[in-house]
């Protein structure tokens, strides 16, 4: 029987997950039993390390490690040097799959197909960087899904009886934020709003107790301390302390220094406002109040944090739900898309009847559009614009064309653009251009010309975009998904094609 497995690719700590042949999803465990693995790499000499560890190798030999290097995903001019060799996110990340490819087969067989989450804020360079990872691994992956969604569909498929109603599905993991207001018919998950950010999360909590334990060391001893000497090991597991006891007690230096949860609390009160924040901008996107919500979804490791719950419930009017372990329910509800997508010959019967009543729409997480020249009236003069084609909310799967027109005679090209911003913006100043071209025409045309742009995404949140001469058929087009400077010569990776 075929094996579909959902993989979340966490800051910290990843796990994989597969729907057996009765139809229940389950995590698949390490070859020592653990339920998640840690996403940190270590590189001695030609030995690449991932895991428990290279965790410990990277807390007393931080030169040779890297963890948490999901958070400059999809960054082309970032590297990391281990050990003297310098390293993309990408690769990082494909190494950690790799792990997890090998312990998953090593537990179940062959892997037939894979489905890898990714926050729901990720902008399309690290959506991309995380597909290119999963090939690098040796995955076939054909799907991806957003963190959030594959929490509400674990939820879903957990409570053992249909959902129905408004939920709030609250992701916070290591190194995202992501919160998603869904409507939930059953197995039926249609996303009505999302936001966050992707650099919020226990990274940030840790830094935090590192800024205390500092604060602390030098009020005791008179001295100051580098943060470096604290690793960040350390401070998770002070933070980790700080969880389920008031007060946490580190030997620094040979010093007993004291952070109480209190303290730990008001460090992190700016990030705690800004979660908030974005709790009420994904209600005010659905245009939902919070005395419509019939519950509120827990995902990820950070919502253990006592001070998180606290905003939760005070952000949303009541307490959230918790009936799974927060560490697994993304690769849970992934392992359950996968199922969910795969081809029916291959599935068992238990399988089928888990995910034939199975529905799930998404909106878009950005803003999509196209650079154009307009007149200004109040200038009299012609300008550069912005031009939104698919905006942020909108449906997907979906495709949208809208006509420009050639600004003067005798024009021979266009230079295409495709722009990517959170709101709806005019001025070009304020979006990302996230790919650039350019369309030839013929020449000795008159003004006027038609051109037609069509942005489809797809349900995998990969932008495909084309510019076409009405009047010729001649096109321009690129296909996002595959865009990367990346290039790993023992997988075929198909670039983007413009015709």
């Amino acid at each position: 029987m075929a094996k579909f497995i959902g993989i979340d690719l966490g800051t910290t700590f990843s796990a994989a997950a597969t729907v057996d042949v009765e139809g229940r999803p389950v995590i698949v465990r390490d070859s020592e039993g653990n339920n998640i693995i840690p996403s940190c790499v270590v590189v001695d000499g030609d030995t690449i390390e991932v895991g428990a560890h290279a965790l410990d190798t990277w807390e007393s030999s931080p030169e040779k490690g890297a963890s948490r290097f999901k958070r400059i995903m999809g960054t082309t001019n970032k590297t990391i040097n281990l050990s003297g060799k310098e390293f993309t996110p990408t690769e990082l990340s494909s190494f950690v799959l790799k792990k997890i490819v090998k312990e998953v087969e090593s537990q179940i067989g062959e892997i037939e197909e894979a489905v890898v989450t990714i926050p729901a804020n990720f902008a399309h360079e690290a959506r991309e960087a995380t597909m290119l990872a999963a090939k690098k691994a040796g995955l076939k992956i054909k799907n991806i899904i957003n963190e959030p969604t594959a929490a509400a569909l674990y939820y879903a498929y957990k409570t053992g009886e249909d959902l129905d109603g408004i939920y709030a599905v609250f992701d916070l993991g290591g190194g995202t934020f992501d919160v998603s207001i869904i409507q939930a018919h059953g197995k039926n998950v249609e996303v009505l709003s999302s936001d966050g950010v992707s650099r919020l999360g226990g990274d940030d909590f840790d830094k935090a107790v590192i800024d205390l334990l500092c604060e602390k060391y030098k009020a005791i001893s008179g001295n100051d301390l580098d943060p470096k000497e604290i690793s960040l090991v350390q401070a998770e597991k002070a933070k980790k302390h700080l969880t389920i006891k008031e007060t946490t007690k580190q030997k620094i230096n040979g010093i007993s220094v004291e952070v109480s949860r209190n303290d730990f609390q008001e460090k992190i009160k700016s990030l705690l406002a800004q979660i908030e924040l974005l709790c009420e901008s994904a209600l005010d996107e659905a245009k939902i109040q919070t005395s419509q919500l019939k519950g509120i979804f827990l995902a990820g490791g950070s919502t253990r944090v006592p001070a998180i719950k606290e905003v939760v419930t005070k952000v949303f009017g009541k307490e959230p739900t918790s009936t799974a372990n927060v560490d697994e329910v993304v690769a849970l509800g992934a392992a359950i898309y996968a199922t969910y997508r795969a081809d029916r010959t291959k599935l068992s019967p238990g399988q089928k009847e888990s995910v034939e009543k199975i529905k799930i729409s998404e909106t878009t997480n950005k803003c999509f559009g196209t650079i154009t020249l307009t007149r200004d009236a109040a200038r009299d003069d012609i300008v550069l614009k912005n031009t939104t084609l698919i905006p942020k909310g909108h449906k997907i799967p979906c495709s949208v064309t809208q006509s420009f027109y050639t600004t003067h005679e005798g024009q021979t090209g266009v230079n295409c653009k495709v722009t990517e911003s959170s709101t709806i913006e005019t001025d070009p100043k304020f979006v990302k251009i996230i790919w650039e071209g350019n369309l030839e025409l013929p020449p000795n045309r008159p003004e006027g010309q038609k051109i037609d742009v069509t942005f489809s995404y797809d349900e995998n949140q990969i932008m495909q975009c084309s510019f076409v001469d009405v009047a010729t058929g001649k096109k321009t087009s690129v296909d996002l998904t595959m865009v990367s400077t990346e290039n790993f010569d023992d997988n075929k990776i198909d670039k983007f094609l413009v015709e």
